[in-house]
């Protein structure tokens, strides 16, 4: 198979990519970057692309299966325009040229909660992404929800506080359903789904995402 990643210099995207060129069943691995990575490996093709411009690299989407970890906070993004730009728009316009191209599945990473209907700006973002994705009827979508992502290095005061609270809480058996997920760990449950799901629509809720392997 042939991946295509967007998001791959991201906490979770670059370890995906990692996965993906160790993982036999991938024979390239293209990602869709703003800037040269300096990553070299003889499966990965790098195409450095202006996002708010996809449509002029449409010819490069071409594969099997898009791995889609674009994203970013409202704090990084700045304002909820520029988050919408980043979260919505530039995964859906991805989606819809891989479509139109030919590619089969398509694997989302979202989040805890996404849903249209939310009252919560980023979980409805999220929801709506989910939503207009899946009406463009890939031939295998899956969506995974997780919750609290441990990001190595994390200079985020707010998250690492999380963390401690809910590993303390599920140590005494509480909350374990809301368990920290590390990226590391994600990236392997993303590279591996598009084998353990069918070719339809699958969503892979928080608590499910520990227990998936081939």
């Amino acid at each position: 198979m042939k991946a295509l990643v967007i998001g791959a210099t991201g906490a979770t995207g670059r370890f995906l990519v990692d996965e993906l060129l160790e993982n036999q069943d991938y024979t390239a691995v293209a990602i869709f970057v703003r800037k040269p990575t300096g990553r070299k490996n003889p499966k990965l093709v790098e195409h450095v692309i202006d996002f708010a411009q996809i449509e002029n690299s449409k010819d490069l989407v071409n594969g099997d299966v898009v791995f889609s970890c674009l994203g970013t906070t409202l704090k990084d993004a700045g304002s909820k325009e520029n988050q919408i730009k980043i979260d919505f728009d530039m995964p859906l316009q991805f989606a819809e040229i891989a479509k139109a191209n030919g590619v089969s599945s398509f694997v989302l990473l979202s989040a805890y909660g996404a849903s249209a209907k939310s009252n919560v700006f980023y979980s409805q973002l999220k929801g709506k992404l989910e939503d207009k994705i899946a009406a463009l009827n890939f031939e295998q979508y899956i969506v995974f929800r997780p919750g609290l992502l441990l990001r190595p290095d994390s200079d985020r005061l707010g998250e690492k506080i999380s963390a401690v609270i809910l590993k303390f809480a599920n140590s005494i058996g509480l909350f374990r359903k809301f368990k920290p997920l590390p990226t590391a760990v994600l990236a392997q449950k993303l590279a591996i789904s598009p084998k353990l799901f069918p070719k339809a629509d699958s969503v892979v809720e928080l608590d499910k995402i520990f227990g998936l392997n081939l």
